[in-house]
């Protein structure tokens, strides 16, 4: 699945030579050994040729690249983690600003705060966070990075606790698309604070990141418990029912999968649809066994390893299941409630999963994501108590289209009210960029647009597209 693109002029060498000169950093560009390396990006869908990639070094060559990209005409791509699922942090032709050179993190244990650059993974964040038992909310694959999954909300297991990663944020230094650097927190341009929470990378390039954390010590009670697929309707109607009472210590979710050749699943079931119910207890671990037991009596138990867990090694459980380089294409629905008829759904298109690799969660939502009011934070759909997130691979192009036209069935089969969650909306489409924001939400982001990015230099993204743009 491939992004649409502006086509981009060929940049002269000298002018090229000048721009790369001035780098801190530095420059890859087609021909020199590294550059295929350099040009990859962790979904394998997206294959791209950029003219230049700037590996920035500090904010001095973000600004550098800006300038350039701007005074040169040329489109420019954003990458942090490089996770981007419609493939917004490469392109053909034109720039890659490349922000994963820079991966600095301070923790400040006395305010419980830390700054991290752009560049770092969650992995990176957690390794520094933990030397303290602090951390906040984070991506649910250890390689994912920082900033897309912030600007875009960021759904993790510390969220029904401790809300989304955007709901943590409390300051964060900017470079404009005029090249000008700014700090953004409540106190200091608090608009563009207030759309960088939810906005996606519309407003400029963020190169630090300054969250709250939260105590929650070395060790989590978390883990999965699997279930036969086919006692679906039972495990999902038990899971709503144990989700109304659920305390906001515990995130869990459902993924509708196959099982995986893991030694903790007898042998018999490997490569047969299963059910698995993933959780995370982030209060008391004594607690947690009374609190995670609705979840594991849902059905026949195949196999349950919820355990106490380094709270950094359950960040990176899943990692091996989402390797890079193989094709993923993501969609999401937000449900205030799930209903009986969006449980059919789940069952009907989880009985039709195209290949091994493909999964549907059902993942419960509410607690102190539920708390922010609507209008604190560009994310705003907050009254949705669900999230249904469906996950569509294959291993190269062959069979990709399938998969895609499939994940795309199950969103719209799920009905024409759900939302939708801006970090999985799969593609580049306006209509799924506005079903992520109430109205009067994208209207306030248009205007901001308007006032930081009004020729729209960061398209490449879940775009709001300025109305003052000739784009």
């Amino acid at each position: 699945m491939t992004t649409t693109q502006n086509a981009a002029s060929p940049i002269g060498d000298a002018t090229l030579a000048e721009f790369t000169a001035g780098l801190r950093g530095t420059a890859v560009l087609p021909g020199e050994a590294q550059y295929d390396q350099a040009r990859s990006v962790w979904n394998g869908a997206h294959d791209r040729r950029p003219a230049v990639i700037a590996r920035c070094a500090g904010v001095a060559d973000v600004i550098r690249t800006i300038d350039f990209a701007r005074s040169e005409g040329q489109p420019l791509a954003v990458r942090g983690g490089g996770h981007s699922i419609p493939g917004f942090s490469t392109l053909d032709g034109g720039i890659v600003l490349d922000l994963s050179p820079m991966t600095g993190v301070q923790v400040h244990p006395e305010s419980r705060t830390v700054s991290a650059q752009a560049g770092c993974t969650w992995k990176d964040l957690d390794a520094e966070t933990q030397q303290f038992g602090l951390a906040v909310t984070g991506g649910l694959v250890s390689s994912t990075g920082i900033a897309g999954f912030t600007t875009g909300g960021g759904i993790g297991w510390l969220m029904r606790k401790y809300g989304l990663a955007c709901d943590n944020l409390v300051g964060a230094d900017v470079v404009t698309a005029d090249g000008q650097f700014v700090r953004a927190s409540e106190r200091e341009n608090a608009e563009l604070f207030w759309g960088l929470r939810g906005g996606g990378g519309n407003f400029g390039v963020v190169t630090s990141f300054e969250f709250q954390l939260h105590e929650i010590g070395a060790t989590v009670l978390s883990g999965l418990v699997f279930y036969p697929a086919e006692e679906a309707q039972q495990v999902l109607a038990g899971y709503r029912a144990a989700c109304a009472s659920a305390p906001d210590e515990l995130t869990t979710l459902v993924n509708l999968t196959t099982a995986p050749p893991v030694p903790f699943l007898p042998a018999s079931v490997h490569g047969t649809p299963v059910i698995g119910v993933g959780g995370c207890w982030s209060g008391d671990l004594d607690a947690g066994e009374a609190a995670t037991a609705p979840f594991r009596s849902l059905g026949t138990v195949i196999a349950d390893v919820f355990a106490p867990h380094p709270y950094a090694g359950w960040q990176q459980a899943l990692d091996p299941l989402y390797p890079r380089g193989i094709h993923n294409y993501f969609r999401s629905a937000l449900l205030r409630t799930v209903d009986d008829d969006a449980l059919r759904v789940l069952q009907d298109f989880f009985a039709v999963l195209p290949n091994p690799l493909t999964e549907i969660h059902l993942q419960h939502l509410g607690g102190a994501v539920g708390r922010v009011p609507a209008s604190e934070t560009a994310y705003a759909l907050r009254d949705q108590e669900f999230i249904v997130n469906v996950i569509a691979r294959t291993t190269d192009a062959d069979g990709f289209g399938k998969v895609v036209d499939w994940a795309r069935q199950v969103t719209a089969a799920l009905g024409p009210d759900a939302g939708a969650y801006v970090n999985f909306t799969g593609e580049s489409d306006p209509s799924l960029v506005r079903a992520s924001y109430p109205p009067d939400t994208y209207r306030r982001l248009v205007e901001l647009k308007n006032h930081y990015d009004p020729a729209n230099l960061f398209r490449l993204n879940q775009n709001i597209v300025p109305s003052v743009s000739s784009e």
